[in-house]
């Protein structure tokens, strides 16, 4: 099934239970499938991958909006933010724990032949090709930085 067959059915299901916080994460990314299938140069469908690069982005955004408001005090947005996101992450793939990403990311290491913080970019260009969908940039770009030490 389609993320946006899926979506459409989960919205129903959020409408039918009166789930305010499951309805408005769904919308969201309704709306959002909607205007990356009608952006220019666009072919009206989304692969898999455009999908989890759409809920990614999604994702990220929470979590900054998130992060600000927690520094400003507004537990009341926090909360929104926070209900959005785990609506989010329910349909994104399961991320690696930081044992799996060490290991996957020792692999790309050798398979690069990375040996000094200078080969930083290297490994990036491959562990975000590798990782997509599975580990945040941010979590990839601090352990590569700790492994390459």
């Amino acid at each position: 099934m389609s993320l946006e067959l899926n979506i459409n059915a989960e919205i129903k299901t959020a409408m039918l239970g009166k789930k305010e916080a499951d309805l408005r994460a769904l919308r969201a990314i309704k709306a959002a499938i909607l205007l990356a299938k009608t952006a220019e140069g666009s072919t009206g469908e989304l692969t898999e991958a455009d999908e989890t690069k759409l809920l990614q982005k999604l994702a990220k955004q929470r979590r900054d909006s998130l992060e600000i408001f927690q520094q400003q005090n507004r537990q009341d947005l926090a909360v929104k933010e926070e209900e959005e996101l785990v609506v989010i992450e329910r349909f994104l793939p399961k991320q690696m724990d930081e044992a799996e990403l060490r290991t996957a990311l020792a692999d790309i290491i050798k398979s690069v032949g990375a040996a000094s913080p200078a080969d930083m970019g290297k490994v990036m260009g491959a562990a975000t090709k590798q990782l997509a969908g599975k580990a945040d940039g941010k979590a990839i770009s601090a352990m590569v930085k700790e492994l390459l030490k």
